[in-house]
């Protein structure tokens, strides 16, 4: 385990500490490196595309302890025989445990955050004010058609890691050739009426294309968010963050969620 300090990753320190962990998986010929990010969670790589474990509260009680809790607990796991990414996940919910069980108490993170927004939501000119504010911009993707607790725990886990989070969606046309006849469930103005207000998203951008490539080389964020399982990993934007610092991660779905599953069970029932 490398054990980074500091508070979490700033505009550029997210791709450096991806880049440092890959080298360290070659140099040392490591399985995996976990890099910790205070109280942003944890990096883990297995040499390319990095998954992104997100701590689950933000505290502001006292750090002092946190990364040792995090390792003890990793290594403990590791050494009853859990998964690497089931160690890293667990070592993350025990050190945000343990600075939110000291210090002052666990307080949310301030709303302070969204002062420097610009007003209304236009996501080009909120990703410009933000980047001028020398914050840093995230963008999470998909079709969000039926919107449910592992959309939701996605976006929010995406928008603690910068000052902005712009949801790219995918328009009608897009859905259906990705989806097949009968998708989307919901038309694009309602889906985006829905994701705009939930609190953690502060705008919204949408794309026709198949891919959100020519949306992202526009917007160019700071972090790119896909929601997966990392053994079945594909991250084809990956390459193109990489022409301006971004960073492409991942961030673990909530097992058992799933809007195709959503549709299946309402027809089965409807029989």
């Amino acid at each position: 385990l490398a054990l980074a300090p500091g508070a979490g990753p700033g505009r550029r320190d997210l791709h450096a500490a991806a880049h440092a962990a890959a080298t360290l998986v070659r140099r040392w010929k490591a399985a995996a490196v976990a890099v910790t990010l205070g109280a942003r969670g944890a990096l883990l790589s297995y040499g390319d595309h990095p998954l992104l474990v997100p701590a689950g509260a933000l505290h502001r009680g006292d750090s002092c302890g946190a990364g040792d809790r995090f390792a003890a607990t990793a290594a403990g796991l590791l050494a009853d025989g859990a998964l690497v990414g089931e160690a890293v996940e667990r070592a993350v919910a025990a050190a945000t445990g343990f600075v939110g069980a000291g210090g002052a108490g666990a307080l949310p993170r301030a709303d302070a955050a969204h002062a420097h927004l610009p007003d209304g939501d236009d996501p080009f000119a909120l990703a410009d004010g933000v980047r001028a504010a020398h914050g840093t911009v995230v963008a999470a993707g998909g079709c969000f058609d039926l919107l449910h607790a592992g959309h939701v725990g996605l976006l929010q886990a995406a928008r603690d890691l910068g000052d902005c989070l712009v949801v790219c969606v995918n328009s009608d046309a897009s859905v259906r050739r990705r989806k097949g006849a009968g998708r989307p469930v919901n038309t694009l103005d309602d889906r985006v009426r829905v994701l705009r207000a939930l609190a953690c998203v502060d705008a919204v951008a949408v794309f026709d294309e198949d891919t959100p490539e020519r949306l992202l080389a526009d917007l160019r964020p700071d972090v790119w968010v896909k929601g997966g399982d990392y053994a079945a990993a594909d991250l084809p934007e990956a390459t193109l963050l990489d022409a301006w610092g971004g960073q492409a991660v991942l961030l673990p779905y909530l097992a058992g969620r799933s809007s195709t599953g959503i549709l299946e069970r309402a027809t089965e029932r409807g029989r």
